[in-house]
């Protein structure tokens, strides 16, 4: 069976699309048949970061408007047969996206992989929302940070909301991917201890990814990290992000906390009941 995976964090500059690539990368190194599909029309980047940038020829509005068949458009990654990319139009608006067409190519692409990484725009409005709109299961990125873990706080209630399975009262799993981390900077307050983001969201912790030189080096290269480095820190986390996302390892033992407000739970006041 298929999985629909979103990638998505309210806040811009978070490492959705870095994110996205390197989960691709090491879900399809793991054996498993993925694509990871570009939703930011008119900023296009996932292209850039998995070295592709110069093979796109017809993208996902293309196929969405029926001026492109679906195998035109994918690209098939060079270094793994069982990766692809399908990407966003550059010189499109997301207006472009209906849901309609949208979900006509999830659900040829279900057909035709076992993993569909959906790299959410920042935000919350039109590109966002479709991006998330068919998913099966959600990967939230957040950054240690007070302005990052609210946008999250925002996305999450969006996801319970806002998608296919949950107007069908149906589970949607949601996973924290918590990104930039340094422990010593949150030993020394200077960014958000891993304990004090996951009261706040109350979302299972699918991994830790250190901040590292080794994430940009990689997407200047065009390449993801866990194809660039798989030793390095980063990528081991990402493939133990992809092995927990594949059911190879149990989650957290203990239940995740009940949610509280960001600014009731920063300043020691819960939310007032609506």
């Amino acid at each position: 069976m298929s999985n629909v995976l979103v990638v998505t964090s309210g806040k811009g500059g978070v490492g959705k699309t870095t994110s996205s690539a390197a989960l691709g990368a090491a879900l399809a190194q793991a054996g498993q048949n993925v694509v990871v599909v570009d939703f930011d029309v008119g900023l296009r980047n996932l292209d850039l970061v998995m070295g592709a940038e110069r093979r796109v020829v017809f993208d996902l509005v293309n196929v969405v408007q029926g001026d492109a068949k679906l195998p035109q458009a994918l690209i098939r990654d060079k270094r793994l047969e069982n990766l692809s990319l399908l990407p966003a139009s550059q010189t499109r608006d997301k207006d472009a996206l209906t849901e309609a067409g949208v979900g006509r190519v999830i659900e040829e692409l279900r057909g035709r992989f076992d993993w569909i990484v959906c790299d959410s725009p920042a935000g919350i409005e039109k590109g966002a929302t479709l991006a998330m709109r068919f998913a099966d299961i959600a990967v939230v990125v957040a950054n240690p940070e007070v302005s990052s873990v609210r946008d999250s706080d925002r996305i999450i209630g969006l996801l319970d909301s806002k998608t296919r399975r949950a107007e069908a009262g149906e589970r949607l799993d949601k996973h924290l991917l918590l990104t930039r981390y340094d422990a010593a900077r949150a030993a020394r307050g200077e960014m958000m201890k891993v304990e004090d983001v996951l009261e706040i969201l109350a979302t299972p912790l699918l991994a830790i990814v250190p901040e590292s030189p080794d994430v940009l080096t990689a997407s200047n290269l065009g390449a993801p990290v866990t194809l660039h480095n798989p030793g390095s820190a980063v990528a081991r986390a990402y493939a133990q992000a992809a092995r927990r996302l594949m059911g190879q390892e149990a989650g957290d033992a203990a239940a995740p906390p009940e949610r509280r407000g960001l600014m009731s739970r920063l300043f020691g006041r819960r939310r007032a009941a609506a």
